[in-house]
């Protein structure tokens, strides 16, 4: 299955001259979003693991059942202020602001190799503040894996080497 079918550009959104990727038709054909899931854990297991983290909210939508189907704990990374317990914190450059995310401060143990889960990679800025929240707790990053990854944006640059899992690769 071409999943690029499902993800077709949306000229001129939010703004003249940006063509954005919608994700929403993948999301509302259980066969492509099932076969997306699919791929990503063939993709993945490249590259062992121990956890996965994923960022708040559409990388919850791959995490989630990734993790339920390779039996891995779930870690999320969420906007600053909303996990109840101790956090390490990472501030990054926003499309239009600075953006603090957070994962619970007990999440990673010394030696934990995690994957790192988004649905796309952009500019890198929010993976590699995943990445240096995970490194930050003493853990490693097994990949920073996503849906797609802007290529013009150069977002993998940002992720000093970690391997980079983009399922339909640079659009």
């Amino acid at each position: 299955m071409d999943l690029t079918d499902y993800v077709p550009v949306v000229p001129d959104f939010p703004e003249p001259g940006v063509g954005f990727r919608d994700i929403t038709p993948l999301l509302a054909s259980p066969e492509a979003f099932r076969a997306s899931i699919d791929d990503l854990e063939s993709a993945c297991g490249a590259h062992p693991y121990d956890a996965i983290a994923a960022f708040d909210a559409r990388g919850f939508l791959w995490a989630a059942p990734l993790a339920d189907r390779t039996a891995k704990p779930l870690i999320p990374i969420r906007k600053a202020g909303k996990l109840p317990r101790s956090a390490a914190v990472e501030t990054y450059r926003g499309e239009y602001a600075a953006v603090s995310v957070e994962m619970h401060a007990d999440a990673v143990a010394p030696g934990d190799r995690i994957l790192l889960v988004d649905d796309v990679i952009a500019t890198g800025e929010s993976m590699a503040a995943g990445v240096r929240l995970v490194e930050g707790l003493g853990g490693t990053v097994a990949a920073c894996a996503a849906l797609l990854e802007i290529g013009a944006l150069s977002g993998r640059d940002r992720l000093d080497g970690h391997p980079v899992i983009s399922l339909l690769g640079k659009v």
